[in-house]
């Protein structure tokens, strides 16, 4: 079971990727009425960024994650929460029991789905009065640092293109007639990195890879020499965490 998207170049990049906010997940569990113990799906956990965040809080957490070097770093980095199990799967057939689930999430994983089919998986295996939820960690494109970056980037590829992980998920949901209560939410997050750790992040980055073809190493190289001008060890790179959340009908 596997994506249009290889992600297997790219996985050990990912351990350097920001982690989402605290404040945007502990809103998402707040509306969600989520408590201790309760079993949650997290599709297309990669390499565990929102599983830990959702297994440090006590949650029975069943990953899913189709890419085997994906999954490899998530299941060592998640070794010491028993109550996180593995599983490959996609999200529109993640092999999941259906009702499981009180709550549903995909982080950074949504937009390589086919979206109305992984929302419909979703409602599946969701049980009744579950809620499902997609976030992303987006750059703040307005630091002098990432528009800078962002320059770089278009100097390259005149028409990059975000591609769906940077749309509005509103329509998508409400069209599939399955959830309802949708609310859209953010929070900021600051993540400190070391130039060698920045320039390893954008290297993890799939969608550019994909626009970039054999450009790719020479962005991320253009990258790294704007940033080592900067004379710093390290930086502060600003994202907003933001949520899409909604539940089932």
């Amino acid at each position: 079971m596997k994506t249009n998207w290889d992600y297997t170049s790219l996985a050990d990049a990912y351990l350097k990727r920001a982690a989402y906010s605290d404040e945007a997940i502990d809103r998402l569990l707040n509306l969600a009425g989520i408590q201790k113990g309760q079993s949650v799906c997290d599709v297309g956990a990669g390499a565990a960024h929102l599983t830990l965040m959702l297994a440090a809080r006590g949650l029975s957490v069943t990953a899913v994650e189709p890419n085997d070097a994906m999954r490899t770093h998530g299941i060592t980095r998640t070794g010491a929460y028993p109550l996180v199990r593995w599983h490959e799967g996609v999200g529109e057939a993640t092999g999941q029991a259906t009702g499981a689930f009180r709550l549903v999430t995909f982080g950074s994983s949504f937009n390589v789905t086919d979206r109305p089919r992984a929302l419909l998986e979703a409602a599946r295996i969701l049980a009744d009065g579950g809620w499902f939820a997609c976030m992303w960690n987006h750059r703040d494109l307005g630091d002098p640092i990432q528009r800078a970056s962002e320059e770089i980037i278009l100097k390259h590829i005149p028409h990059y293109d975000y591609g769906t992980r940077r749309e509005d998920q509103t329509e998508v949901i409400a069209a599939s007639n399955l959830f309802m209560n949708l609310e859209k939410f953010e929070a900021p997050v600051i993540h400190k990195q070391s130039i060698d750790d920045c320039v390893e992040s954008w290297q993890s980055h799939g969608t550019l890879q994909r626009q970039a073809a054999d450009k790719f190493d020479i962005i991320v190289s253009d990258i790294r020499a704007y940033l080592e001008t900067l004379g710093r060890p390290t930086i502060d790179v600003p994202y907003t965490t933001r949520v899409w959340a909604a539940s089932k009908r």
